[in-house]
């Protein structure tokens, strides 16, 4: 688990590892299985105790009914009369009432059977002329449901009927007297009967599930460790292969597929290595930059509605992305704005957009670009991509100090080579000079020594440009900023208080930790070049501010002066080497091309503001010390120009 902060606020991130992911599958798998197979088998086994509940009630039901069909003689034998219906009622209710069989195998229904709740004989009124509770003889019977609707349910529906609120259903039989067709039999099944029948099965069953889930545990975690026993020595020749080194001979010459594997990784490692020496400089510094280039996007579908909106849109329209989502085209863009009277067009007569510019809300130029999306020549929807054509031109003009900075090291490398030998002559034979001398003539001394001194002078000059130019290798730390700032506030102290400068730091609290991955000695002094410039540029005294900020997932150093400021015309060309604004006040135009060159090793940037007269700000962003720093560093721990 790793927790970084961001804005002063933890956020927390969980990496699982293959081994967790191999025992969640398996065990979520096994957990599957073994709730499926417990559904089924639940789902049955409710089944057949409600058809066994269905047979056993309706078995009772029809015996009741034969018992009490035999109970009532031939009424045309007696002297009831038959035409007349309440004397027969009367006549059945007494002989049904009277009937010792019936009455005792109504008792016996409750008696002897574990889900029976009630029973009894009703008359067409519905009145209960038997029941086995006596004080409701007499009495109208209500309704209940019949069991069929607890049977024909589907399972779930049978498990909320079973363990909700208790309920007594009917199976009933009609019955028929004397020839003629007279009430029913009713028997009632109670639903805390069938609770009871059914909670050991689930029991039983719940138990199984936990025993056969803890089992999967162990096999997932035996499974993951057999597994994963080869990939620990691939992991090896991956950490092996991104380092450079060969394999050894017993794991390459391995025929196995863990050694074929290792063999290939080896191959493509050293592949991968030799690619990213060529690119890796000129691709992180575009990445960096295009991190800011932060392009907006609308994804709209066949009928105009957008479906998907990026963060940066919203910038872009001024608008959330709640109140763009789910409406079309019409409802976002008004005719009255200049994207609307563009864009609205384009969607009713389905025509391509490409690369239109206009000057948003904000001042910025906006690059607008339209296309619509066809599957098999029929339109599915439409891309609108909104980008800031300011940020387009600064990468180009990044590349472009990038080449001039290349260029102009492989010209200094090739003319301080040059250079040294013959300086390295004419300072021996100076010195040989020197020692032929007899007569030691003031003035020939003086000269030798103007010589001697401008000819030293020179070949330091070289050697400042040899080291400029010098492959640099990295010794990368964790750092917090505010502890660089503080350092080159105190090497600077000295000089600007010789110039009446004021230097003042301005940083954040000590709980909020300004970690950023660099080498402190090469990030010390690009720091220092910028504040040496700008107590040089205040020649009247001032104030000097060093600034430093979490600006997102960036740390923003700010250096500013209250000096001369930078001429427009000189602002595109400060990061040149050997251009200078200084003249005859000495000068190299070596310092912010350090600084510069320093920066894009760090995969940072430096960018400026400056108003001629008020003063410069300088901005230096280093990215945090994050997993990317860190996969960074693996690439290639040296870092060279």
């Amino acid at each position: 688990m790793r927790c970084t902060r961001r804005r002063g606020k933890p956020r927390l991130y969980f990496k699982m590892s293959r081994k967790f992911i191999i025992v969640l599958v398996i065990t979520t798998l096994f957990t599957a299985l073994v709730v499926g197979f417990s559904w089924i088998y639940l789902s049955q086994l409710l089944t057949q105790r409600l058809l066994w509940a269905d047979e056993t009630a309706s078995q009772l039901t029809n015996q009741l009914e034969y018992t009490a069909s035999k109970a009532v003689p031939d009424l045309t034998s007696t002297r009831i009369d038959t035409s007349d219906p309440k004397a027969m009622r009367a006549a059945i209710t007494t002989y049904l009432q009277t009937d010792t069989n019936l009455n005792d195998m109504l008792e016996s229904v409750v008696a002897n059977s574990r889900i029976i709740y009630d029973a009894a004989v009703v008359d067409p009124n519905g009145v209960a002329i038997l029941d086995t509770n006596p004080a409701f003889n007499g009495k109208l019977v209500p309704e209940r449901p019949s069991l069929n609707v607890l049977h024909d349910a589907n399972f779930r529906r049978q498990l909320r009927m079973i363990y909700g609120p208790a309920i007594v259903y009917d199976v009933r039989v009609g019955l028929e007297l004397d020839g003629r067709a007279f009430g029913s039999v009713r028997v009632g099944v109670n639903t805390v009967f069938l609770r009871n029948e059914l909670t050991p099965k689930l029991q039983q069953a719940a138990f199984f599930s936990v025993v056969a889930i803890f089992c999967s545990l162990v096999l997932a975690a035996v499974v993951s460790n057999v597994a994963l026993g080869p990939l620990k020595a691939i992991s090896r020749n991956l950490d092996s292969a991104s380092a450079g080194d060969l394999l050894p001979e017993e794991e390459s010459g391995s025929e196995d597929e863990v050694g074929l594997v290792s063999l290939k990784i080896a191959h493509l490692g050293r592949q991968i290595r030799d690619t990213n020496e060529i690119f890796s400089a000129l691709k992180d510094n575009v990445e960096q930059v295009m991190t800011k280039l932060q392009d907006g996007l609308m994804l709209f579908t066949r009928d105009s509605r957008v479906v998907l909106v990026s963060a940066s849109a919203e910038k872009f329209l001024g608008r959330p992305r709640r109140e763009i989502l789910g409406h079309t085209a019409e409802e976002i863009f008004s005719d009255g704005t200049v994207l609307g009277a563009v864009v609205l067009p384009a969607f009713q007569k389905q025509r391509q957009l490409a690369q239109y510019e206009f000057d948003a809300v904000d001042g910025r130029r906006v690059q607008v670009s339209l296309d619509f999306i066809q599957e098999k020549g029929t339109p599915i929807g439409a891309l609108l991509t909104m980008r800031d054509a300011e940020s387009v031109r600064r990468i180009e003009d990044e590349i472009e100090v990038s080449r001039r900075l290349s260029a102009s090291g492989r010209v200094t490398r090739g003319v301080a080579h040059e250079v040294k030998n013959p300086i390295n002559a004419i300072v021996l034979h100076l010195q040989l000079l020197q020692n032929k001398l007899q007569q030691d003539d003031p003035d020939t001394r003086r000269h030798m020594d103007i010589i001697g001194n401008e000819i030293h002078r020179l070949d330091r000059v070289v050697q400042i440009l040899v080291d400029f130019t010098r492959p640099r290798d990295l010794r990368l730390e964790d750092v917090d900023l505010r502890r660089i700032l503080e350092n080159v506030s105190t090497l600077a102290a000295p000089d600007a208080s010789r110039h009446g400068v004021r230097v003042v730091q301005e940083l954040p609290p000590e709980d909020e930790p300004l970690m950023v991955r660099v080498d402190a000695d090469l990030m010390k002094q690009a720091i220092l070049n910028l504040v040496l410039n700008g107590v040089q540029s205040m020649s009247e005294g001032g104030t000097l501010t060093l600034k430093v900020r979490r600006d997102e997932e960036m740390i923003l150093a700010e250096v500013t002066d209250q000096g001369c400021g930078i001429p427009p015309e000189a602002q595109e060309k400060i990061f040149e080497l050997y251009y200078t604004t200084k003249g005859d006040k000495g000068g190299s135009g070596i310092g912010l091309a350090q600084t510069y060159q320093i920066m894009q090793w760090h995969y940072g940037s430096v960018e400026f503001e400056s108003i001629v007269g008020t003063g410069t700000t300088f901005r230096l962003r280093l990215p945090t010390v994050s997993v990317k720093a860190e996969r960074k560093e693996k690439e290639g721990e040296e870092m060279t120009a």
